[in-house]
C-alpha cells in the first residue's frame, strides 16, 4: 500500500486531531465550505473502546467521507494489543494513515501512562508502535508527541521514535508540563528535522504549535526545514485559516452560512444528540463584527440545531 505522506509537497498543512472538534462533521466542513489543509486528522480514539462493548460509540469518531482524503485515524491506548487490534479497524475503515498519540496532556489521559506519559516510558511505547505497525494492513504509521513530559527530552525521545522507522513524526513544540501556557519552542522542532536527516531521512517531520496563519506556516517550514505544519486552536481564530492566497477579509453572511451548513450537518449525523458540543463552535462563526456578542448569546441560549439554525435565519443574511 502506499505512503500517501511522500505524495505531499514540502510545505503541505495538517489540520490537527482535537478532542470533539475534529469529528467527522467538521472534518466535512473543512473539506467542502471551508479552505481545506492537505491532510486531517480525526479526534484521537481509544483502542480500549474499539475493543469493548464501547465499540459502536469509539466508531462513530471514525466516520469519514471520501472528500476528506487524505485522512488520517488517531489513536490511542497503553494495551498494544488492543492498539494493533485498532490499527486493523482503521485499516478496514479504508484510512489512509493511522497515528498513535503520544502528545496528548488531558489529566485522565497521563494518569493511565497514555498520551504524553508514553514519553517516560519507551519500552511500552515502542511495544505499542510496533503493534500497531504489524497489524496497520500496509497503511503509514504516524506519531504525535511532544518535547517531553515535564522536561524537554527531545532529542533522547525523537531519536528513538525515529528508529522505529515512521512514516511521519509530528513535534508539539512544548512538553506535556508546559500545557498551553508557554510559547510553543520551534528551535527544538528544528532540531528534530536534523536528527531526522541523520536518523531516517524518510520520515516526514510535522511541526506543531502557535501557527496562526497560512503565511505563518511557510514562514516555519523556511525556518526549521520541516516537512509541514500541523494547525489546531488557529482554526478558532480563523476558519479560512488553510487559504493559500493573500488572506482578505470576511463578510458575517459568509461565516453564517457556514455556520447554517455545519449545524445542519451536525444535526443530521448525531440525530439531535450532543448539541452542547457543537456550541463551542459558535465563537468561530460568530465573532469581530457589530453585535456578533448579542447574536452568539442568543446562540448559546439554543438546545437545539434547529433552534440554532432559527436565530441564523431570522438575521435574514443566510443565503
Amino acid at each position: 500500500m502506499s505512503n500517501f505522506w511522500k505524495k505531499l509537497k514540502k510545505g503541505f498543512t495538517v489540520l490537527a486531531p482535537m478532542e470533539n472538534v475534529t469529528d467527522h462533521v467538521f472534518r466535512e466542513i473543512m473539506s467542502t465550505a471551508l479552505p481545506s489543509p492537505d491532510v486531517l486528522f480525526t479526534e484521537f480514539t481509544a483502542a480500549d473502546g474499539l475493543n469493548s462493548s464501547g465499540r459502536d460509540k469509539a466508531l462513530k469518531k471514525l466516520v469519514f467521507s471520501p472528500k476528506q482524503r487524505p485522512v488520517v485515524a488517531q489513536i490511542w491506548g497503553v494495551n498494544p494489543k488492543n492498539l494493533g487490534l485498532a490499527a486493523k479497524t482503521c485499516a478496514e475503515l479504508g484510512f489512509d494513515g493511522i497515528d498513535i498519540n503520544m502528545g496528548c496532556p488531558d489529566k485522565a489521559v497521563l494518569k493511565i501512562g497514555a498520551g504524553a506519559a508514553m514519553c517516560t516510558n519507551p519500552l511500552l511505547a515502542s511495544e505499542c508502535i510496533k503493534s500497531v505497525q504489524e497489524n496497520s494492513g500496509g497503511l503509514p504509521v504516524s506519531v504525535k508527541t511532544r518535547l517531553g513530559f515535564n522536561k524537554v527530552i527531545v532529542e533522547e525521545w525523537a531519536s528513538f521514535l525515529l528508529e522505529h522507522n515512521l512514516a511521519a513524526l509530528t513535534i508539539h513544540g512544548r512538553t506535556a508540563k508546559q500545557m498551553s501556557d508557554y510559547p510553543a519552542d520551534w528551535s527544538y522542532i528544528a532540531k528534530v528535522v536534523e536528527l531526522k536527516n541523520q536518523i531516517n531521512p524518510n520520515t516526514i517531520v510535522i511541526g506543531n504549535g502557535d501557527v496562526t496563519s497560512y503565511t505563518q506556516a511557510i514562514d516555519r517550514v523556511k525556518q526549521t526545514n520541516v516537512d509541514g505544519v500541523m494547525i489546531g486552536r488557529g482554526v478558532f481564530s480563523n476558519p479560512w485559516i488553510f487559504e493559500t492566497q493573500a488572506s482578505q477579509q470576511r463578510q458575517p453572511i459568509e461565516y453564517f452560512n457556514v455556520l447554517k451548513k455545519h449545524l445542519e450537518l451536525y444535526d443530521a449525523f448525531y440525530e439531535g444528540k450532543h448539541y452542547d458540543v457543537m456550541k463551542k463552535f459558535f465563537k468561530m462563526y460568530i465573532r469581530e463584527f457589530e453585535g456578533a456578542n448579542e447574536i452568539r448569546a442568543k446562540l448559546m441560549e439554543t438546545k437545539t440545531a434547529k433552534e440554532g439554525f432559527e436565530v441564523i435565519k431570522n438575521l435574514d443574511l443566510v443565503n
